[in-house]
């Protein structure tokens, strides 16, 4: 590790720092209802949305009705998208004249996309056409986001309100985050990649001629604007195969430290919305902190292991100085490739600068266990700081056991009810990642998928699922996910990732806001301090640690120990 290193790193952190407040307290009026800079012009945009869907702005619904109108949103988008990539072949802008996706690769696309996984289990530039990534893909790219926030806000009016029978409206929620959230700031993200030379254009490729005189084929498209949303909306979804690493998507530094932001900047902002909107900033600031705190020692351990290099290759001779570069793009380096790596897990974007199949052992153990945790560092915009809340209710849970008293969240009484369901919500992502990844190293056709023997193809196998119960979608790049095996497995447990745990967390922010919210006492565990943080943090690790390690000791730990010996598979 160098100093040239860590500069960097704090560099990406103390701009994510000094965006997230006026970010947050922006957000904050825009869920509000309150006016702001961009209401002249948008506001018309969002009242003719309302008058054409019949929509009106002031009728909110309770959880049930919140929980049933994203679903049937998220229903039809599903269906939409998934028309669209079977029918690929009779769409317009289709320059490459790709054929229409066999129906388990649509489907697993299709539900990739709606649950903001954005797993891919195929090159973007072989597969998909302009018309597919544009109006498919990136449009999801928006909703999915903009579902997670709108759920987000769902959960933090049950905190701001007392004895309330509603939690907001899913349709103006869903409206105002795509249209005053992620639609400016893609706009500007997207002009900012273009000056640095992303491309943006319609053209399907142009034919290059190579040093050696011989004839390539590089594939073009409306890269800068798909890149933008990618990143501002934790999506992660590459246009082109090598995503992040390719020099389309990610053309330099700057580039590389714009898109890190982009996928920090607004979820971490959301803990700042939440608390400005149940009357404590101090109370979002507690949460961005444990967040913050878990993320840097990932890319700590990260940084520290992929900068060590592998003592195999320094037992034959090889230099160390570099670390390890397999895998790894040269123009960002060890540094800026762990930061990347660590960022894209702890958050649910799974967008990759480096192929985390190449990280050394423990280096990939830690994107693993980033997801696991529940996607909540700080997570998928939106899902990530409702799932975050999650975990702020258990704590205060154990906190309350430990002092005999009953247990309070920002004045709201956290009774049986609450417990029962938050428990059901966090056991969903161990029932699906462990549940289909034993059986996926059992069964012959799941097993013919890896690339490795030994610990290190039960790791691509467990990153798999975590990736996709964590709605993340990197992957360790040496399992072939494209059967119909994957695809539909694969599926499924992104659906349980999603929606299986976020309609317990509604019914969650049903009961709360339906309670009297009570003035802090003297008995009051209070939950904006470092010893709140501390606690909320060990939770977190602990809940990981029982339900992961044994898991993760088979795989990347048993990895690791096998190299330190000397030992390969």
């Amino acid at each position: 590790m160098t100093l040239n290193g860590w500069l960097q790193i704090g560099l990406l952190f103390t701009l994510v720092l000094v965006a997230v407040l006026p970010l947050g307290l922006y957000m904050a009026r825009v869920f509000q209802g309150e006016r702001g800079f961009l209401h002249p012009v948008l506001g018309p945009v969002e009242k003719g949305f309302y008058r054409l869907s019949g929509i009106s702005p002031s009728a909110e619904q309770s959880w049930l009705g919140y929980s049933l109108a994203m679903l049937v949103f998220s229903a039809l988008g599903f269906a939409s998208l998934y028309a669209i990539l079977r029918l690929q072949a009779f769409l317009p802008l289709n320059p490459q004249g790709f054929d229409g996706l066999p129906p388990d690769l649509a489907f697993n696309t299709s539900i990739s996309f709606l649950t903001n996984t954005n797993w891919q289990a195929y090159s973007g530039e072989t597969t998909m056409s302009h018309f597919s990534q544009m109006a498919g893909l990136a449009v999801h790219n928006f909703l999915s986001a903009a579902t997670g926030v709108a759920l987000a806000m769902a959960v933090t009016r049950a905190f701001a309100r007392s004895s309330a029978a509603t939690l907001g409206n899913f349709w103006v929620d869903v409206t105002r985050a795509t249209l005053y959230i992620f639609l400016p700031l893609s706009i500007v993200v997207a002009i900012a990649f273009v000056v640095m030379g992303m491309p943006q254009t319609l053209a399907g490729s142009i034919d290059a001629t190579t040093l050696e005189g011989a004839k390539q084929t590089i594939s073009l498209g409306p890269i800068a604007s798909q890149e933008a949303i990618k990143q501002l909306g934790t999506n992660g979804g590459g246009f082109l195969n090598a995503n992040s690493a390719h020099p389309f998507e990610n053309p330099n530094a700057f580039a590389n430290l714009l898109s890190i932001w982009s996928m920090l900047v607004v979820a971490a902002a959301l803990t700042i919305t939440f608390g400005k909107m149940v009357g404590s900033v101090r109370q979002g600031w507690a949460l961005l902190a444990a967040m913050l705190l878990l993320l840097i020692a990932g890319v700590a351990i990260v940084y520290g292991s992929e900068a060590g290099g592998n003592p195999l290759l320094t037992a034959i001779g090889l230099d160390p100085s570099g670390g390890n570069l397999e895998g790894k793009e040269v123009r960002f380096g060890v540094a800026m490739s762990s930061l990347f790596v660590a960022i894209t897990t702890g958050l649910s974007c799974g967008a990759v600068n480096a192929m985390h199949d190449s990280l050394m052992p423990l280096g990939g153990l830690v994107p693993m266990f980033l997801i696991q945790l529940g996607e909540v560092l700080p997570g998928g915009v939106g899902s990530g700081l409702y799932g975050m809340i999650v975990f702020a209710i258990l704590s205060v849970f154990v906190a309350g056991l430990m002092v005999g008293r009953t247990p309070e969240f920002l004045g709201k009484k956290i009774e049986a009810r609450e417990m029962k369901l938050a428990m059901l919500a966090v056991l969903i992502l161990p029932l699906a990642i462990l549940g289909f990844t034993a059986v996926s190293a059992m069964l012959p056709m799941a097993l013919a998928g890896i690339a490795n023997n030994g610990p290190h193809g039960l790791s691509e196998i467990l990153y798999a699922y975590s990736s996709a119960a964590g709605n993340n979608g990197s992957a360790f790049a040496g399992l072939s996910a494209n059967t119909p095996w994957y695809n539909i497995t694969l599926s499924i447990a992104m659906v349980l990732g999603r929606f299986g745990y976020v309609v317990p967390v509604m019914a969650i922010a049903g009961s709360l806001a339906g309670k009297k919210k009570t003035q802090a006492s003297v008995g009051t565990f209070p939950t904006d301090t470092p010893m709140f943080v501390c606690l909320l943090v060990g939770v977190i690790l602990i809940l990981g640690g029982l339900q992961f390690f044994p898991a993760l000791a088979l795989g990347p730990l048993v990895e690791h120990f096998l190299m330190l010996a000397g030992k390969t598979f």
